[in-house]
């Protein structure tokens, strides 16, 4: 895949130093066996760790100084979501992060005011968007009468269980329109999803029968824009998460390779092992590129057309790559790959869910062929 029209890419010094902190820390209190500890709790995350990433401001990055936060922009948050990648690390940040952008780029002064500052010092929030489980779909089937009662239900809502705020797309007399809803509303609606990743949770949400309260309701010309862009930044962030996984997943083969030994000689060794290794390492580069450009583009206002075309391209092939490496991590490991116990089937079940959320690659190929060939 190439590049086509804007090829801009910067890394600010912002950027640079959350990268360095990121990686230090994930490393430090994300290793392997910590990941594997959470693999079966309720939660998929330490608590205690969610506060101390908040405590470090990493919740408020993306948002603005009004509220509390950094003001440095979705851009900003890349680095850090790429280092939990890497480590593996399942947390709130991601849905939190786009939750507060819907907030932010549709809501009024008043409730931006009011919802925001919550999420800066610690709390969880998360977008409830699919009615079906395809993105690709069009319309909006949970709708709001004019009685302010919802009727339907949304699927796939990541870290429900522990969101303190669900924001959900609903439809309104033909008009999409946001809800803001506490937990307590949502007590006993929720049926937990089994999911392949098991660093993630995620729930399906019955709506039927909620009253939503005036003021948490958004409406109005700019959140069709929001849904569009925040799906976006959506599949940027999943891919930088992706990017790290796979460079996680590309330490792992390389070390097997060089202390495994077949007939006397390390695996590593043989050329059809070799290749295919090289082919992660340029694939994850490249996915690297694709992403750094995408989070050059964001802005506080609406996502143009070349931020579109970043944000897709950079889902597109982050998604394939960690694809490929964890089939490869798996496949080289031999009988052991497919076993719990190896840590590549950490990587192919992270492939699998990655390859879904906000549209696989097709999904996202499909459109770039309108943005780029039409």
């Amino acid at each position: 895949m190439n590049l086509v029209g804007n090829t801009d890419l910067a890394f600010s010094e912002e950027q640079a130093m959350l990268m360095d902190v990121a990686r230090e820390f994930c490393r430090d209190k994300s290793p392997i066996a910590a990941v594997r500890d959470q693999l079966e709790t309720d939660t998929g995350f330490d608590a205690a760790l969610w506060q101390e990433m908040a405590g470090l401001g990493w919740s408020g990055i993306a948002l603005p100084e009004s509220v509390g936060g950094s003001g440095l922009g979705v851009g900003a948050l890349v680095p850090v979501v790429e280092a939990m990648g890497r480590a593996m690390l399942g947390t709130p940040l991601i849905n939190t992060a786009l939750a507060a952008q819907l907030i932010l780029r549709s809501g009024s002064s008043g409730q931006v005011e009011r919802l925001l500052p919550p999420l800066v010092e610690g709390g969880i929030a998360t977008l409830a968007l699919l009615d079906n489980g395809d993105w690709g779909a069009d319309g909006l089937a949970l709708r709001l009468g004019e009685d302010a009662v919802l009727t339907g239900s949304k699927r796939f809502v990541g870290d429900a269980g522990v969101a303190d705020i669900v924001v959900a797309s609903a439809s309104r007399g033909g008009d999409a329109v946001l809800v803001v809803l506490e937990a307590e509303q949502l007590a006993g609606r929720l049926r937990p999803n089994t999911l392949i990743d098991q660093t993630r949770r995620a729930a399906d949400i019955d709506f039927t029968g909620v009253q939503v309260e005036a003021a948490n309701i958004i409406a109005g010309d700019r959140v069709a824009a929001a849904l569009r862009d925040v799906r976006l930044c959506g599949a940027l962030l999943v891919a930088a998460e992706a990017t790290g996984s796979a460079a996680a997943c590309l330490d792992t083969i390389v070390e097997y390779l060089k202390t495994r030994k077949q007939f006397g000689k390390l695996i590593g060794s043989y050329q059809a092992l070799k290749h295919p290794t090289v082919d992660i390492l340029t694939g994850m580069e490249d996915a690297r590129s694709f992403v750094y450009h995408a989070a050059t583009l964001l802005g506080e206002d609406n996502l143009d057309r070349d931020a579109e075309v970043a944000c897709r391209m950079a889902k597109a092939q982050a998604s394939a790559i960690l694809s490929y490496a964890g089939d490869r991590a798996v496949q080289f490991h031999g009988g052991m790959g497919f076993t719990y116990e190896c840590d590549a089937q950490l990587y192919i079940r992270r492939a699998q869910w990655t390859q879904q959320a906000f549209g696989d690659a097709q999904h996202h190929r499909k459109r770039l062929a309108a943005l780029l060939l039409d």
